[in-house]
């Protein structure tokens, strides 16, 4: 599993290198040798924010964390992922060929017998149809707001493509942009 640790606007030294290299190594239960990991710490304001990013496959596995210190933010951006990992366990395990690199993982936690987690399904309850109008991004975020949500999907006046607005929990907003074959 390899794994970069990038300092943003900040100096990572060997001693900080080092014990998140210690921590993230936890991962190496979870993940085979394709896994690829990425940490990234940034200054925000007085605190430090941590993300901890693994991809493998086509899969994403990602937390973020802000502290007073950068090694506090990275141990608790890696345990909140490491609760999302056990949380959806069970999902995961029931579609085992898209997450067979976790196989080891699963069969280890079973011969450990921890308590299992909820078993249920993601559940649909509600499935809208809608249009979707051309517009450009501060016009989405205008609409969004209009309607009270928290995200909108339209179609870019830019780019021609799907595109979809999001409030972020800071307050600001994020504009996701996929890329795909039209």
């Amino acid at each position: 599993m390899k794994v970069d640790i990038l300092g943003l606007d900040m100096r990572v030294n060997d001693t900080l290198r080092k014990a998140i290299e210690q921590k993230i190594s936890k991962f190496e239960r979870f993940f085979d040798e394709s896994a690829r990991g990425e940490v990234k710490i940034q200054p925000e304001g007085q605190s430090v924010r941590a993300e901890v990013t693994f991809k493998i496959q086509s899969l994403y596995f990602r937390s973020e964390a802000v502290a007073a210190e950068a090694m506090t933010a990275v141990e608790q951006a890696i345990n909140n992922m490491e609760g999302q990992i056990r949380k959806n366990k069970a999902r995961m395990k029931k579609r085992i060929k898209d997450y067979s690199y976790m196989e080891a993982y699963f069969d280890f936690e079973e011969a450990e017998g921890e308590a299992p987690h909820d078993d249920s399904e993601f559940r649909i309850i509600r499935r809208k149809a809608f249009d979707i109008d051309e517009m450009t991004a501060d016009e989405a975020i205008l609409q969004m707001e209009l309607l009270g949500h928290s995200f909108l999907l339209f179609l870019s006046a830019e780019t021609g493509r799907v595109c979809a607005v999001y409030k972020r929990h800071d307050g600001d907003y994020g504009l996701l942009e996929p890329e795909y074959e039209s």
